[in-house]
């Protein structure tokens, strides 16, 4: 339709046209207009006013009120959002004439084109653009504190990183981050390795939860397969099943992995290429650990003649800004004290100094290496109980409403100690073995911090919904016995522990006799747990009469309290053993 115009958009002759399109009578028009019929009449015939048809008459009308609308100086908001409304319609009718053109159903609804691309979009798995992967970026970068932001700075420079640090600090987080950022940029594969499967799926959590919140994006699959061809794998020290990877390695918690020679020969072979970045963290052991002189670097001492060997410093004092080393490794040690002064404001540190030993907080939180010559559970006892549990453990469904079906299980518990300085308290979950033959499994571990009695209690009541509960063990010792009448109001059998050095003497002796007997398994990601059993140690009583075993706290129960809750669990167990059916469920005795 051919239109006026916009300087003649309101001639009487458009407003006769617009009244005629309304249903007036051209008489009735040339009275309102002040024009004489037949005047009228000639415009009707010259425009074509009859021949029009219903979208050019609505297009007509469109056009004169737009025009209307934007000469007006001063506009009211009621004004712009008419305005808004017309431009809309003008856009709609100019896709009707467009079909009318062509007949595509895509021209008059553009949803279909949407439809239509939609099957092309999803073939794209994990996958940003180039926005998206420079917001990630970008947040990564924001949000890292001061020493993280050296990690990032040396894994630009050095092919090698080996960082001992403090609990807590976030190196997982960070190195996940890391990992997935440059995933994205490069196309590079990365391999996460830990001390269990769980411990490294850590790391997956991290990535899938970071890409969402930045990007919107949920990544999917195991391993993770990018769109840009970069995979992403997440696995145990199973040496079988990791090899044959290639790519950045990260090996979290290095410390504590059994037989560490041998398995850093395989995770060595992964990042074998000069393109591929090694990334090895972890908080410290003991110095009887395979790993402590590949740290020291006495490991690569050892393979050289003796005039080619270097020095190495690996002091917190030479190591606290990181240093490249004679290996070609770059190192660092970063203190819970080095981490709050880069910027991490995570903790209490005056707080942390009441909560644990002397001891603990420099091996858990200094980076200094445990001489457990004295503990009673030494590392060399309790890494034999480190195992992969998502490997080793197939009848446990740790994500199902009941992880064991109707089996039964023991909690020990430890409690917090009184007064608002009170330590932690220790939760464990232990599937009992059904026969001598077989372990005890430690299938949960839980520490609670702040709670009053009540809350104490009704968290252990909370572990009613997913097992068949057999046995609770708690310490009345502080606020035990406080939580121990609640427990009991529901669970009558409840068994109290009023400590004596008889009573944790026995306690020890029993854990220590079914760990020798290699009757004792709990994820070796749990490095907390062995920690804890590392802590206690013999020493004599204030008489000098008699052993007792403590972990440097001043209250009798002791610090270590992963280790006395899963002690508090064990001691069910009769002192020669279980009976052969003990732990199996009637449906499975009957069966």
């Amino acid at each position: 339709m051919t239109t006026m115009p916009a300087d003649t958009l309101d001639s009487p002759r458009v407003t006769a046209r617009h009244l005629y399109w309304q249903g007036w009578r051209v008489v009735r028009i040339a009275e309102f207009l002040g024009e004489k019929p037949p005047t009228v009449h000639s415009w009707k015939q010259r425009d074509g006013w009859e021949e029009a048809s219903p979208s050019q008459r609505v297009e007509g009308a469109l056009e004169a009120r737009l025009v209307q609308l934007i000469s007006k100086e001063a506009k009211e908001g009621k004004d712009f959002k008419e305005i808004d409304l017309l431009g809309r319609q003008i856009e709609r009718l100019a896709r009707v004439h467009k079909y009318s053109e062509t007949g595509r159903e895509a021209d008059l609804n553009p949803n279909i084109n949407a439809r239509n691309e939609a099957p092309r979009r999803k073939q794209r798995h994990n996958a940003l653009d180039e926005e998206q992967v420079e917001a990630l970026k970008t947040t990564f970068l924001e949000t890292a504190f001061d020493y993280q932001r050296q990690w990032y700075e040396a894994g630009q420079k050095h092919r090698i990183r080996n960082i001992l640090k403090s609990r807590q600090i976030g190196a997982t987080f960070f190195f996940a981050h890391e990992a997935i950022v440059d995933a994205f940029e490069h196309g590079r594969n990365k391999i996460f390795l830990s001390a269990s499967k769980a411990q490294a799926h850590i790391f997956k959590s991290y990535i899938v939860q970071f890409v969402k919140e930045v990007c919107d994006v949920d990544l999917k699959g195991d391993p993770l397969v990018l769109d840009n061809g970069a995979e992403l794998h997440f696995l145990g020290t199973n040496s079988k099943t990791a090899q044959g990877y290639h790519g950045d390695v990260y090996l979290d918690e290095y410390f504590w992995i059994g037989r560490f020679a041998e398995f850093r020969k395989v995770t060595s072979g992964m990042a074998m290429h000069k393109k591929w970045r090694q990334t090895y963290f972890s908080t410290p052991s003991s110095i009887g650990h395979e790993a402590y002189p590949f740290w020291n670097g006495e490991m690569f001492n050892k393979r050289r003649k003796k005039a080619d060997r270097q020095a190495f410093d690996v002091s917190h004092q030479a190591l606290a800004e990181g240093k490249l080393c004679p290996d070609g490794q770059w190192r660092q040690i970063v203190t819970v004290e080095d981490a709050i002064a880069g910027g991490c404001d995570l903790f209490d540190l005056e707080q942390l100094r009441l909560e644990y030993s002397e001891d603990e907080f420099a091996n858990l939180l200094m980076c200094q290496f445990v001489d457990d010559s004295q503990s009673a559970f030494p590392l060399t006892m309790v890494h034999p109980c480190m195992v992969d549990s998502w490997e080793v453990w197939d009848d446990y469904r740790p994500f199902a409403p009941r992880p064991v079906g109707e089996r039964g299980v023991w909690i020990g518990y430890d409690p917090t100690g009184t007064g608002e300085n009170g330590d932690g308290a220790g939760l464990v979950v232990v599937l009992p073995s059904c026969s001598a033959a077989e372990p005890h499994r430690v299938l949960e571990r839980h520490r609670l911090k702040g709670e009053d009695y009540e809350a104490q209690a009704a968290f252990i009541r909370s572990f009613e919904a997913r097992y068949q509960i057999d046995h609770i063990g708690i310490d009345i010792s502080g606020l035990g016995e406080a939580v121990a009448e609640h427990v009991e109001k529901w669970f009558p059998t409840l068994e109290r522990y009023q400590y004596s050095v008889d009573v944790k003497s026995r306690m020890v002796m029993q854990a220590q006799q079914i760990m020798r007997k290699s009757r004792l398994e709990f994820d070796a990601g749990w490095a907390d747990l062995a920690q804890s059993f590392m802590a206690i140690k013999r020493e004599l009583t204030a008489s000098g009469r008699q052993f007792t075993y403590t972990s440097g706290r001043s209250q009798a129960t002791g610090h270590a309290d992963l280790a006395w809750a899963t002690m508090h669990a064990l001691h069910h167990e009769p002192i020669d053993g279980p009976a052969e059916e003990a732990g199996r469920s009637m449906m499975e005795m009957f069966e």
